[in-house]
């Protein structure tokens, strides 16, 4: 793979299920319509056609790290609930074996063991934003795992081991929500906490990148954000494109309402 451009790095909100795809009834019909618009303006934002994808999401964990392989990955439809016709979306994405062994070989050599997984397919998190994004299907994607531990420190430094990828066309996506209590959606705790932790993100991803990365190893001890992620597994996709970012900058690129909480797409390298 090569390039002429090097890729920035992308943090977005994959939404709420199949949101994108269905009458959303869990609240006003337009719920997701400013972010759908966003996404489908993703690859313009971006500024350069990507040869590549590499997708962290939130909805895959492993003891170690692991990566797609299949050529031809199926769609893991891991949601619940939903209308039966999101179950039957498609999105053929080819995979690229080739990438994903690159993606284990720069993990290795940053001392991380990973394990190829040739039966994984795309997740949510990869194929409902992507399907908006990347309607047409055509640019190779690869899956990456977040490890189990959920340690912010050993994700920044797997966002620096991948690094190397954006010199070769290769975009690095990190698929999640930067609000994500689902017990307080539609609450004014929700309003609150999400507007406050919120501007405490959008302050961290723009500082400079060595207190950049201090302040997200730290990400707990910020205000309400145990009250947006109880549990942190929407926001470590975001440790890893900021350690992918190295010397970087970074900005908040996106920020919308939706169910009662603001939610926020950050982007690293962007030069527009």
């Amino acid at each position: 793979m090569t390039a002429n451009t090097r890729m920035p790095t992308i943090y977005l909100p994959h939404g709420g299920g199949p949101c994108f795809f269905m009458d959303w009834t869990m609240g006003p019909a337009d719920t997701w319509d400013q972010t759908e618009e966003w996404l489908t303006r993703l690859t313009v934002q971006i500024g350069a056609r990507p040869e590549a994808v590499v997708v962290v999401s939130a909805h895959w964990e492993e003891p170690n790290l692991a990566v797609t392989t299949s050529e031809n990955p199926s769609l893991l439809f891991d949601y619940h609930g939903f209308p039966p016709h999101t179950y039957e979306l498609a999105w053929p994405a080819p995979g690229s074996p080739r990438l994903a062994t690159r993606v284990l070989e720069l993990l290795a050599e940053a001392g991380f063991i990973g394990r190829a997984d040739p039966n994984r397919g795309y997740d949510h998190g990869i194929f409902v934003p992507l399907k908006v994004a990347i309607p047409e299907a055509d640019i190779p994607t690869v899956g990456l795992s977040l490890e189990a531990g959920l340690d912010p420190v050993r994700h920044l430094a797997i966002g620096r081991a991948l690094a190397p990828l954006r010199d070769q066309g290769v975009l690095l996506i990190g698929s999640g929500m930067s609000y994500h209590n689902m017990n307080a959606f539609m609450t004014d705790r929700s309003r609150s906490d999400s507007r406050v932790f919120g501007a405490w993100l959008d302050s961290a991803v723009a500082s400079p990148p060595s207190e950049r990365d201090r302040l997200l190893a730290e990400w707990a001890d910020a205000p309400a954000a145990r009250e947006s992620h109880p549990r942190e597994e929407h926001l470590l996709p975001l440790m890893v494109m900021a350690g992918a970012a190295m010397d970087d900058l970074g900005r908040t690129i996106f920020t919308d309402e939706v169910m009662g909480a603001v939610v926020s797409a950050y982007g690293f390298g962007l030069t527009t």
